[in-house]
């Protein structure tokens, strides 16, 4: 089957599983997040219910030599932890509290038709932009070190 044809696949259902949970309803994110005050403990199960099927899955899945619409599984290689994991995760959650989304149910969430949606994808994007121009001139000012070295 086509990668595109399974890519698009998993969106929807992916998509559907956001809306059916309600992860794509910033308020009742914003209450999941709000540990100290009035908080809102439906998500974990979803976040549970996740972790339990990814953990039972992944030791069927992972005893295959190969994927079944793949040529090979693409897992992460990297296990440690260094300043840049640590600053993003920092700033991806600064944003999931401050907006109530993370990037899948932000994206579900544009079918909703409000301004929120809308912003913060535009956010998003401009944040990915920013990330790209900062790798670009990193890259270039490493690159310019290491001629004039």
């Amino acid at each position: 089957m086509n990668q595109k044809i399974i890519a698009l696949l998993s969106g929807l259902l992916f998509g559907l599983g956001l809306g059916l949970s309600q992860m794509i309803d910033r308020q009742r994110v914003l209450g999941f997040l709000d540990v100290a005050g009035a908080w809102d403990p439906t998500l974990l199960f979803v976040l549970g219910g996740a972790v339990a099927v990814t953990a039972v899955a992944f030791r069927f899945v992972l005893r295959r030599d190969r994927p079944l619409f793949g040529s090979r599984f693409c897992l992460p290689s990297r296990r440690d932890i260094d300043g840049p994991l640590l600053a993003g995760a920092a700033i991806f959650g600064i944003g999931w509290g401050l907006s109530g989304y993370c990037p899948g149910p932000g994206m579900v969430a544009l079918v909703l038709v409000s301004w929120q949606p809308l912003v913060f994808v535009a956010a998003l994007i401009a944040g990915m932009a920013a990330y790209q121009g900062y790798q670009s001139a990193t890259q270039s000012s490493n690159r310019a070190t290491q001629s004039n070295s």
